[in-house]
């Protein structure tokens, strides 16, 4: 079988759950960067327009064609590949990760997308302080309720999310949190987030899906073993 291309962005957290996934699973596949940015943004131009209409990443080349949203992709890659599986085969615990996964993919993320940022910026002529107030804003709500979620939550045993194996929340929940760094949110009101990103990122999966080591990553910002600065 052919590889799959990955249509990716290194800063992309929709491409960076979806690189996890890939890698966990030990499944072949080649990343085509597309540059959200530069020249305006490759993904406005034809030739991507004509893989994703959307013209959004991800979209996954593969055998049955190309798929795009991340979600979709990974129930795709889960019921193609099931193992090892993103989720635990217990319908209560499986329900929770659908409700962690839909709480950051469709409340937080949407709102903090780079379309919307950029909308707000160019059109509304919003300020940089009040964008960053904007972006904060809706990441510190939905951490709130994740952070109850998992502290109340029986489902929350174990070392990551749901368990002492990785599931689909954990998918979610890095990139995500990693886009709250970057945006320099305290993560000290959110221990138990805190302590499932730093033991993610000890994990083979998550190190080499990390936007820091993607092809499409500026060499300044390079960094080959993440374990070592969160020893």
């Amino acid at each position: 079988m052919t590889d799959m291309i990955l249509y990716s962005y290194f800063r992309s957290s929709a491409s960076y759950r979806v690189r996890v996934g890939l890698h966990l699973k030990s499944i072949p596949f080649t990343t085509e960067p597309i540059h959200l940015v530069k020249d305006g943004g490759v993904q406005y131009q034809e030739h991507f327009t004509e893989i994703n209409p959307q013209q959004c990443v991800p979209a996954l080349e593969c055998e049955d064609g190309v798929i795009t949203q991340s979600g979709a992709i990974l129930e795709y890659l889960e019921a193609k590949y099931p193992s090892p599986s993103l989720y635990t085969s217990d319908i209560a615990k499986d329900t929770f990760i659908r409700q962690i996964c839909q709480l950051i993919a469709c409340d937080i993320h949407p709102l903090n997308n780079l379309r919307v940022l950029t909308y707000l910026t160019q059109e509304l002529e919003v300020n940089q302080n009040a964008k960053s107030t904007w972006y904060q804003k809706w990441i510190l709500d939905g951490f709130k309720t994740l952070e109850t979620w998992l502290e109340k939550s029986p489902h929350h045993i174990g070392r990551y999310a749901i368990g002492d194996n990785v599931t689909m929340a954990d998918l979610f929940i890095i990139p995500q949190i990693y886009n709250a760094h970057r945006f320099h949110i305290d993560m000290s009101a959110f221990p138990i987030l805190q302590s499932i990103h730093d033991l993610c990122l000890k994990h083979p999966a998550f190190i080499a899906s990390c936007p820091e080591n993607q092809p499409d990553t500026p060499a300044d910002m390079r960094l080959k073993d993440l374990t070592k600065e969160n020893n």
